[in-house]
């Protein structure tokens, strides 16, 4: 049976295709979610995009934390549903505490668009386990609130129990502490990111390169092991 995977758009979405096409050509069927929908059309793993929700007016995510969908999502999640958070959805993430930190105004205060390196530090989580660890990937970034912030004894903990999924490399683009891209919960379920990879799963598109689609056969293979 193929895998069912759930892409959720919010008013101001801006890569719920683009992650829908994406779940496509991992082999997978992508199921659009809409923020109002209050259930998940019985999908078995669901991504939150990258975008700029509700014109992140208030602050990055949190109106959207507060979306119907997002009852479900967290429910769902803390119960071992896999979610993954891009970018915006990230955000969305740490405003819903399903992830711990926050994410603040890049240190440079501007909008960045830039492929970026990164390294695998975590290869054990429902979406990272067709990389492998110290693996070094390039995925499209654009962000502005992309700098990742937790006091001392949250990044003294994801540290601790392996739960920083990615670092920058080749230059820290937005003042993350501890050059912090991407994080996952203690259960491994829950990623969330500020590159996108959803942009570099064809070679014809953003990096030309292909290092991003492993998050999408990832969730295929840990779904069809479940």
């Amino acid at each position: 049976m193929t895998s069912r995977i759930g892409v959720i758009t919010f008013p101001g979405t801006l890569d719920d295709r683009d992650t829908l096409r994406a779940v496509r050509i991992a082999g997978a069927e992508p199921i659009p979610l809409w923020h109002h929908d209050k259930g998940l059309k019985q999908v078995d793993a669901v991504v939150l995009p990258g975008g700029f929700s509700y014109g992140d007016y208030l602050r990055a995510g949190a109106i959207s934390r507060f979306s119907p969908v997002m009852e479900s999502v967290i429910e769902q999640a803390k119960a071992g549903m896999p979610v993954l958070g891009i970018c915006n959805g990230f955000q969305v993430l740490t405003e819903t505490h399903l992830l711990p930190g926050a994410m603040l105004r890049n240190n440079h205060l501007h909008f960045i668009c830039r492929d970026q390196k990164l390294r695998v530090e975590n290869a054990d989580t429902a979406w990272t386990t067709d990389y492998e660890p110290g693996q070094e990937i390039s995925v499209p970034l654009k962000s502005i609130d992309g700098r990742y912030v937790a006091n001392e004894r949250v990044l003294d903990e994801l540290e601790a129990e392996g739960r920083i999924a990615f670092r920058y490399l080749d230059g820290n683009p937005n003042g993350s502490l501890r050059d912090i891209a991407g994080i996952t919960n203690t259960a491994g379920n829950v990623v969330g990111l500020m590159p996108h990879p959803e942009h570099a799963v064809e070679p014809l598109i953003g990096t030309g390169r292909t290092d991003g689609l492993a998050f999408f056969t990832s969730i295929l293979k840990k779904l069809a092991n479940a």
